[in-house]
């Protein structure tokens, strides 16, 4: 694994995997790459891609907050809008198994892009659509992506989705962490 990926990484969410930055048994790939998204309450985002991601290239999965300029956020100040910070999932993932491009289009998929500022009866700033590119080649393949939808798949209305540079990520509390799979009658999110 390239040092500034290593960087990105605190330990995972899931127990199901362990990163060693010294190489010891990690089942990370040094391939593995990061993808960033926002589309709502974070506990359905995060559920939707483990669901259909797993065992398909998606190594790992945790929900935090990104695009806001407070340090160490909690997630009653996210909620509270004043942060700017947006609820979102940062997927590890191994690009010989899935692309960038599929976790994108899954993305437009599974939750409706033309909504500013919320999904559902959840609305904030924190609960916008947003694509947080980590490179060049993610910010090409986000736009091209999102004209796509755009003229062909939401005729609906105009996609507000902002593509913008992952800033400082900021894990969610350990309590939202696989949110659904421990509550499994919990919230039901509207990105589901």
């Amino acid at each position: 694994m390239s040092p500034s990926l290593t960087r990105l990484f605190r330990p995972f969410s899931s127990s199901r995997l362990s990163l060693h930055p010294e190489g010891g048994g990690s089942n990370i790939p040094p391939n593995a790459q990061i993808a960033t998204v926002a589309a709502g309450c974070f506990w359905g985002v995060e559920h939707m891609y483990r669901k259909t991601f797993e065992g398909k290239g998606l190594l790992d999965a945790k929900v935090g907050y990104i695009g806001g300029d407070k340090k160490h956020p909690s997630y009653r100040a996210v909620c509270t809008g004043n942060t700017g910070h947006a609820e979102s999932l940062q997927v590890v993932f191994d690009p010989d198994q899935v692309t960038y491009r599929q976790l994108l289009e899954f993305f437009y998929k599974m939750h409706d892009p033309t909504t500013m500022n919320s999904q559902g009866p959840d609305t904030g700033s924190q609960y916008r659509s947003a694509i947080f590119f980590h490179n060049e080649e993610q910010e090409r393949i986000a736009r091209d992506i999102t004209n796509k939808v755009q003229k062909e798949w939401w005729n609906r209305g105009k996609v507000v989705t902002e593509i913008i540079p992952a800033g400082e990520w900021w894990d969610a509390e350990s309590y939202h962490q696989l949110y659904l799979e421990k509550n499994p009658s919990g919230y039901e999110c509207p990105s589901q």
